[in-house]
């Protein structure tokens, strides 16, 4: 019982203590008594009043704060215990607040979050440390919002209305009055925008506006994935008006200022349901036996100029995103589907990269500049891919993959033949460099005509893939390359990935020591080596997609900067984006900047391009997190139909309220709640990535073998668990 009293008096302590500086820190240049620092901190007791003078005194004589009258105590102004950082709220409701210049994250307990949210940047104040205690501190001040639109479902009430959140890390409904609710009832689904959040109101007062449907349904559900990551679904009305009256015709003066590719072979190969073709290639053998080889991009920048609503449009969205169902372009059809979409038999107007390559794949001359082309061919994948596997020999020119077969010429033939013996010579010599080979295994869905899952496949790159990918890779270094390496520097955007964190790749050695696995952390060469060893044994093995996802973890993140250091993954000392501008607008600009250069014009100042760079860098996130989403959606609702088959997984995650799993055969991952698993009592092992039983000593681990079965799956919070079926 005494310890008990003791231990509560220790805590009240330390709580007063940290109020004080609360209240100091926050007015650092005003005196207060302590009747005054009572009332801030709603003090009213007599025995935490006296504890409140006796460490005031305390402080003082320790140094820590200024009694600068009598009675009357300042803060010592210590700017070092005020940083800015970004807010990460954590399902609980606490929070940790990123510090970039700081190694360790400060946690905020959920009543001093002070309104922040999820992904604000804020000012924290950080406590003084204690010895073997975590960083720990309140926020003082919102400087930035990350978002104030929410989605969530509408509680109506007679008078008012509550909105609440489906991110489980918004901690508060947003209140509504009954005039701010537009055309939502009870149920529905909405957006919500915060307008404020009076000082003594418990949630943050807002309006509705826009009602995507009800909960579950297909489309509600697709709308609302890129309404919580701020990403449209249609184009404003003026957008598409002013993008339907741009003249999208080919004229002979335009054509005048232009290097001429019509009558050189050229073709495309794309995904067989692709509906816009942004890249192109042509082929022909010189005079001396080399190969004359052109990466053709459509010219968006010819159409989309500075300064226009179209632009403005397209900068925000800054790219495309790809959905399980669909694909919300960054540019209206009329461009993205026509206009700049390289269709066979039409001529369009390019942006090219075009090389003299030797035999053995050594780059003789490049050229760039504005050209326009009429492609011969339009390829999928697999058509390309048959050509490789089955056409190199004297069986008939045939192609039996699209509806009824049809003959393929022999100058096709024996162009992709030759494109793809070249990119195998550059891709091998990219790996020699120390190049990572990511093939991560995509998760695809065959749907019906109701856009719901009827089967699961995997979709991995084979050589045609790998063919457009060297050769857009090629494109994309040599333009970096060009502008880079000139001098003085030139304004430019470049596409970033710096070397990996080494704390993260010992997490991973550790992780992939248990099956077998290791990597070597002799030299920068030795690493990617290993890696690319590591990602070349797991193929086909129950751990690979949990591998592959970990060991891309482990990287630094690719971003869009003016900054240039390199691209680590590629082994590249230069690298940009040029081959995508229908769909990623820092292309746009690269063609743009590269055009200008072209014609001699000055630099530009950085400070814009860099705040582009981080603009887009931003929505690519998005875009990625919403496609995520989507998948994820999508796996729930193929895995309803299948709620009573068992199935194998492997642990992809362990945490202290469950296990992840993922089910091997179509890589659905789902959670199994600890409290659900009945044959002991778990515990978790932070340092062996594992939950542990009390009684038996039974360990589930990370990359473990299970058997589950679907318990409940919720569509609307895109959440699966699954029950542990005991081995």
């Amino acid at each position: 019982m005494t310890k008990k009293n003791k231990k509560a008096k220790s805590l009240k302590k330390n709580e007063i203590t940290k109020g004080i500086f609360t209240v100091l820190e926050k007015d650092p240049n005003k005196d207060f008594n302590y009747k005054q620092i009572a009332s801030k901190l709603g003090i009213i007791n007599a025995n935490d009043r006296n504890e409140l003078i006796k460490r005031l005194v305390q402080l003082k004589e320790r140094k820590r704060i200024l009694e600068v009258s009598r009675g009357k105590y300042k803060v010592i102004a210590n700017t070092k215990s005020y940083h800015n950082g970004r807010v990460d709220v954590t399902g609980r409701g606490n929070a940790y607040v990123v510090i970039e210049e700081m190694e360790k994250d400060v946690f905020v307990p959920y009543n001093k979050l002070n309104k922040a949210f999820h992904g604000d940047i804020v000012e924290v104040y950080i406590y003084p440390q204690k010895k073997g205690k975590k960083l720990e501190g309140e926020i003082n001040a919102i400087v930035e919002r990350k978002k104030t639109t929410f989605v969530g479902i509408v509680d109506l009430q007679k008078t008012f209305a509550f909105v609440k959140p489906s991110d489980f890390r918004m901690y508060t409904d947003i209140f509504v009055p009954l005039d701010k609710i537009g055309k939502a009832n009870n149920g529905d689904k909405v957006v919500v925008e915060i307008k404020e959040w009076p000082s003594k109101a418990d949630s943050p007062f807002g309006e509705i506006i826009e009602v995507l449907g009800v909960p579950g349904e297909h489309n509600t559900e697709i709308h609302s994935i890129l309404a919580e990551y701020g990403l449209p679904y249609k184009f404003p009305i003026e957008i598409e008006h002013f993008a339907d009256k741009i003249d999208t015709s080919i004229k002979a003066s335009e054509i005048a200022k232009r290097r001429d590719i019509r009558d050189v072979l050229t073709f495309t190969i794309d995904p067989k349901d692709a509906k816009d073709f942004d890249d192109a290639l042509s082929f022909q053998k010189l005079e001396n036996g080399n190969y004359e080889i052109g990466i053709h991009i459509a010219d968006v920048s010819h159409y989309v100029v500075p300064n226009t609503i179209l632009d403005d449009e397209a900068y925000e969205r800054a790219t495309s995103v790809y959905l399980v169902d669909r694909v919300v372009p960054m540019l209206p059809e009329v461009l993205s589907n026509n206009a700049c979409s390289l269709r066979p038999n039409e001529e369009k107007y390019t942006f090219s990269a075009i090389f003299e390559i030797d035999e053995n794949a050594v780059l003789k001359n490049q050229w760039f500049g504005r050209t326009v082309i009429n492609s011969n061919e339009r390829f999928a994948y697999e058509e390309a891919q048959y050509i490789i596997e089955n056409l190199n020999g004297a069986i008939p020119k045939e192609i039996s993959i699209r509806d009824g077969a049809y003959k393929v010429s022999d100058d096709v033939v024996n162009a992709t033949l030759t494109l793809n013996k070249l990119a195998k010579i550059m891709r091998e010599k990219r790996m020699q460099e120390g190049a990572i080979s990511f093939d991560k295994v995509e998760v695809k869905f065959i749907l019906n005509e109701k856009s719901e899952p009827e089967s699961v496949y995997f979709k991995e790159a084979k050589d045609a893939n790998k063919l457009i990918e060297e050769f857009m890779l090629l494109a994309n270094r040599k333009v970096a390359a060009y502008i880079g390496k000139q001098k003085p520097v030139k304004t430019f955007i470049y596409r970033v990935h710096d070397e990996p964190n080494e704390e993260k790749l010992i997490t991973l050695n550790g992780i992939i020591s248990r099956f077998g696995h290791k990597l070597d952390f002799k030299n920068k060469k030795s690493i990617s080596d290993s890696l690319n060893k590591l990602l070349e044994d797991v193929k086909g093995k129950k751990e690979q997609n949990l591998v592959d996802t970990l060991a891309i973890r482990s990287m630094s993140k690719a971003i869009y900067t003016t900054d240039n250091v390199g691209h680590y993954g590629l082994a590249f000392d230069y690298y940009t984006h040029f081959t995508s501008p229908i769909r990623r607008y820092p292309d746009v600009i690269v063609h743009r900047l590269l055009q200008h250069y072209l014609d001699n014009e000055k630099t530009p100042k950085t400070e814009v391009y860099e705040e582009k760079c981080k603009h887009s860098s931003n929505m690519e996130g998005l875009a990625a997190s919403a496609e995520r989403d989507s998948i994820k959606y999508m796996q729930i609702k193929f895995m309803q139909d299948h709620q009573d088959k068992e199935f194998k997984g492997v642990i992809s995650g362990v945490t202290e309220w469950g296990l992840y799993v993922e089910i091997i055969e179509n890589k659905c991952e789902g959670m199994v709640r600890i409290r659900d698993i009945k044959n002991d009592y778990y515990n978790f092992d932070e340092k062996q990535y594992a939950i542990i039983g009390e009684r038996k000593g039974k360990i589930y681990q990370l990359g473990d073998t299970v058997t589950v079965m679907v318990k409940s799956s919720d569509l609307v919070k895109r959440h699966l668990d699954f029950a542990l079926i005991d081995n």
